[in-house]
């Protein structure tokens, strides 16, 4: 049988970060391995007793520009590329007086761990490596006779082969070539990231826009989409059993979310993630005022200010009870001990802050061992979200509160009175709130914090209904909409959404407007003598859920009463039931 496999004779190896190479010294030595190796490297190899040739003995030539010009050379490049299989390559090694390869390890200058320095960019440019990623390139390119290395953890094994005489079969170092093409991708997505924010388009390079497109911003959406995330950890599952998952990691971005320090409790699972990620934006939308969000499968159902954080947990709490059980809890401030005490009794998946008292995170690590407790030290960052379709991918700038109609002052009154300052601080606080509620979401509070969120609903009807239900079913018999304020995501496209409100007794509503029935909605709320603001700005948050009856039977009911009397059957628990086990469709709106 013929074997592909390549005993290791000569080694080309240049690294940044030497951690781990004394146990590819060690089969060096034991196995009279030839070494090329490059300024620092020769020298810790030498340290560790192998015999090193310094790449300037093999070129001819001394390293120079700064060590930007070391390998750089054909006496190098030839015996990396130069395929063995193929007798004309191996002629002209010869004729040249060239030796070829058969192993190269290679890491590349820390151009990431130089960015989250904070380095300036004359010092960033220097850890952008020119000679490394051609070594990785050309070896991998000639797997058919050269083995790359590129993962100090693939150390062990080379060391193993090296050692054995086996070598590297060409599968094997097919694989191993595929880890390192990998590798220089992502870093040289990593450097077209930060050039893309450091070096964007001058206003001197002019470049007409074609008639009906929309001129592009090229650092939010470039012609080539090129950015990388590292693999940090596997997760258990997915979203749910049967689907894997891992958690990636910005190689620019040590302080976001995903880099949270865990103080205590199981391992995150996918769901956590998603769910403490929500809840963690949430609270960061009233900074600087303390708030506290309850999320529950990405939704809020709970948010709340208070004057400390155990009084915004409270509040954000008594929203829905029923809901807040086995939830992520977020607040934008210290736990303190008082709110650590309100915790404890309740079934709580995932808590996330900014810090924690000692007496408080003593208390959760103690009382409730299984509860995870993320420190996170900076408000969310993120500016651009992605989202995966088939065959492409998604991309848009984040939804922040900052867009014109975000402004109170910039809301118009369209119904019923001006509020007054407690209402106008009651709307505020809903609008801002609405913003991370699924659409289409309804969301009625008071004394700022939510008293009921309908949400993730296919029309604004059903989630008015729920808000209103949700309201009044978890109070203990209260009617917490009576004086109480609403807001919308979206524009209503009939009155009966915001009549349903309107009738459960709150004083004033907020929201976008901009439909075309828009006249019917303000005068349903004059009639009532309940004030409205449009703010001409919408917060639609899209859910991809269980599928429920058409949208468009919502208005059969205008059509006569026998079919208003049908789509109120239809609405029941019972017809619900039957559609989830007939037909078990998602659909996303």
């Amino acid at each position: 049988m013929t074997t592909t496999n390549r005993p290791i004779r000569r080694a080309l190896v240049s690294v940044f970060h030497k951690e781990g190479i004394e146990v590819l010294a060690e089969a060096f030595i034991k196995a009279g391995t030839e070494v090329v190796s490059t300024g620092s490297t020769a020298k810790r190899l030498a340290e560790l007793g192998v015999k090193v040739t310094e790449v300037s003995e093999v070129t001819g030539f001394p390293e120079c520009l700064d060590g930007r010009v070391k390998t750089l050379d054909p006496h190098i490049h030839a015996g990396i590329l130069a395929d063995m299989t193929n007798p004309d390559h191996a002629s002209q090694l010869e004729k040249f007086g060239i030796k070829p390869f058969d192993l190269v390890v290679v890491n590349l200058y820390p151009f990431a761990d130089t960015v989250r320095s904070g380095a300036d960019e004359a010092a960033t440019i220097e850890k952008i490596d020119i000679g490394g990623p051609s070594m990785v390139r050309g070896a991998a390119k000639n797997s058919a006779t050269v083995a790359i290395i590129t993962d100090p953890n693939d150390y062990a094994l080379v060391a193993s082969r090296i050692e054995n005489g086996e070598g590297f079969s060409l599968d094997e170092r097919r694989w191993l070539a595929g880890k390192a093409f990998a590798h220089t991708a992502a870093y040289d997505a990593t450097i077209n990231e930060w050039t893309a924010k450091h070096w964007p388009k001058p206003a001197s390079i002019e470049q007409p826009v074609s008639e009906g497109e929309t001129e592009v911003n090229e650092v939010k959406f470039p012609a080539t989409f090129t950015r990388t995330w590292d693999r940090a950890h596997v997760l258990r599952y997915g979203e749910n059993p049967h689907q894997q998952a891992s958690l990636y990691l910005d190689p620019l971005n040590q302080n976001g979310f995903a880099h949270a320090e865990q103080l205590g409790g199981k391992p995150m699972s996918y769901n956590n993630y998603v769910d403490a990620d929500a809840a963690w934006r949430a609270v960061w939308d009233f900074a600087p005022q303390i708030a506290v969000a309850v999320v529950k499968h990405n939704n809020p159902c709970g948010l709340a200010i208070g004057a400390t954080v155990a009084e915004a947990h409270k509040k954000a709490h008594a929203c829905d009870p029923m809901s807040a059980y086995g939830g992520v809890i977020a607040a934008n401030s210290k736990v303190t001990m008082e709110m650590a005490e309100s915790v404890r009794p309740i079934f709580t998946e995932v808590i996330v802050a900014p810090d924690y008292d000692a007496d408080a995170l003593e208390l959760l690590q103690t009382k409730k061992k299984n509860l995870r407790i993320l420190k996170v030290s900076e408000p969310p960052k993120t500016k651009t979200q992605f989202r995966q379709i088939d065959g492409g991918l998604l991309v848009q700038s984040t939804d922040l509160i900052d867009a014109p109609g975000d402004d109170p002052n910039a809301w118009k009154l369209v119904s019923g009175e001006p509020a007054d300052a407690e209402t106008v601080r009651d709307l505020v606080f809903a609008w801002r709130a609405i913003r991370c509620v699924k659409s289409n979401a309804i969301l009625i509070a008071h004394d700022q914090a939510t008293v009921g969120i309908g949400m993730g609903q296919v029309n604004r009807v059903d989630s008015a209904n729920l808000s209103v239900e949700r309201a009044n079913t978890l109070a203990d018999g209260a009617n917490r909409t009576k004086g109480a304020v609403a807001a919308s995501d979206a524009f209503f496209p009939f009155a009966d959404g915001a009549e349903i409100l309107i009738n459960a007794g709150v004083k004033a509503i907020v929201q976008p407007g901009g439909s075309i029935r828009d006249e019917e909605v303000f005068e349903a709320a004059r009639k009532a003598g309940v004030t409205m603001y449009v703010t001409g700005t919408r917060h639609f948050f899209h859910l991809v859920h269980w599928k429920r009856r058409p949208a468009s039977w919502e208005r059969c009911g205008a059509i006569n009463d026998v079919a208003s009397e049908t789509i109120r059957w239809f609405r029941t628990p019972r017809f619900i039931i039957m559609i989830a086990f007939r037909a078990r469709t998602r659909v996303d709106i």
